[in-house]
Formats: structure tokens, C-alpha cells, sequence
């Protein structure tokens, strides 16, 4: 019976695994420790991690976790050298919601550096959190 289940719903089934399989995808390429708006601001004041904003300048520009520098994810690897005095001590990665900073988890991870924290919902989940944004400027 299971059997014939199965012949008779394969294409219903292999479309159900490939989507379970390209929604899970994404968390499988990302870097680093997946933290919340908590375990960040936690690591910001006990441990003094640095934030590192990955969004586009533009973006950056309106509204920012305070003290985040802003290196965009297409430059990470050529200025990964501004980070080098952090390779070893924890750094934050931020973006929109958590993707783009995962890249940058990743590549960073690949340069050596070892205490990588993605935080997961990005700038958004820091807001709804209702924690400090800073508005304007660049920090680079």
C-alpha cells in the first residue's frame, strides 16, 4: 500500500522534498554562530565584539546599530585586512535580515577568522527588539 502511494503521488513528493530542501539551503551557505538581538548586545558589552554592517552604504545610512562599521558585503574580502586586529576576538556581522551577514560569516570564516556571529533577523529584529539605532553617517 505505501508502495503504491508513492507511484501513484512521486511528482507530489519529489516537489515537496525539493522545496523543503531549497527552503532549508540557505542556512546550510551561512557562517558563524547564529546569535539574537540579546546574545549580541550581551557580547557588545561583556565581550566588546564588533559590529560589522555589511549592507550598502545607503542602507547603512538609515539606521545603524551604534558604533557598527560599515564595510558592504561585496568589499568584505579586499578590506578584510581592517578587520585583522579582530581575528580572533568576536565580531558581529549585520545586514537586513541575516542573510547577506551570513555570507559574510562565510567568507570571513575562509580568511581565518574564528568568532564569527551572524545576527539572525538583521537590523530588523534589532529594531523590533527595541534596542538603540543610530541614524546617518559612516563609520568606516
Amino acid at each position: 500500500m505505501p508502495m503504491e502511494f508513492i507511484q501513484n503521488n512521486i511528482i507530489t513528493i519529489a516537489i515537496a522534498v525539493i522545496s523543503g530542501v531549497m527552503l532549508v539551503w540557505p542556512s546550510f551557505r551561512r557562517g558563524g554562530k547564529i546569535i539574537n538581538p540579546t546574545e549580541a548586545t550581551w557580547l557588545i558589552n561583556r565581550e566588546d565584539a564588533l559590529v560589522v554592517d555589511v549592507r550598502e552604504a545607503h542602507e547603512y545610512a538609515v539606521g545603524h546599530l551604534p558604533d557598527a562599521r560599515n564595510i558592504p558585503l561585496k568589499d568584505l574580502q579586499a578590506r578584510a585586512s581592517e578587520l585583522e586586529s579582530h581575528k580572533d576576538k568576536p565580531l558581529i556581522l549585520v545586514c537586513a535580515s541575516g542573510v547577506r551577514s551570513g555570507q559574510g560569516c562565510a567568507q570571513l570564516q575562509k580568511l581565518g577568522f574564528t568568532r564569527l556571529n551572524n545576527l539572525d533577523g538583521g537590523i530588523h529584529a534589532w529594531e523590533k527588539a527595541g534596542l538603540p539605532i543610530k541614524r546617518g553617517g559612516k563609520k568606516k
